[in-house]
């Protein structure tokens, strides 16, 4: 097999409306699929949102809220991203720090979502 990239991958959140409400203050497109399922998209990729009561079929073994850990890539400076995130009331949990991204060295802030998932937010335009 020759992988190209990631499509999607799936979050387990508690509230699905709360959690498109946070990931558009970050800038995501909020989409609407199938039976009224959401995702959130950023570029190319999206994530798409489950419910913890969800009756979609397969889901993961143990899908758990919270349990999330991902990166989100920008070219928006950190500092700017920073001022939107106040402007939000996103607390930054750690950061600016120097991280190792799939291609090489990214600069990152981390936040939570509503369900404590940990979002990476990096960029390539490191100093």
């Amino acid at each position: 097999m020759k992988f190209t990239g990631i499509d999607h991958f799936v979050l387990t959140v508690s509230d699905v409306a709360a959690s498109c409400a946070f990931y558009e203050k970050l800038g995501a497109e909020i989409v609407t699929f199938g039976d009224d399922r959401k995702a959130i998209r950023f570029g190319d990729q999206k994530i798409n949102l489950h419910p913890v009561d969800n009756d979609v079929e397969p889901v993961a073994a143990d899908p758990t809220p919270g349990a999330g850990d991902v990166c989100l890539l920008t070219t928006t400076s950190l500092e700017a991203v920073q001022r939107q995130l106040e402007e939000h009331d996103v607390d930054v949990v750690m950061g600016p720090i120097d991280r190792t991204g799939a291609v090489g060295p990214i600069r990152s802030v981390y936040v939570r979502d509503p369900d404590d998932n940990l979002v990476e937010i990096g960029t390539y335009d490191v100093p």
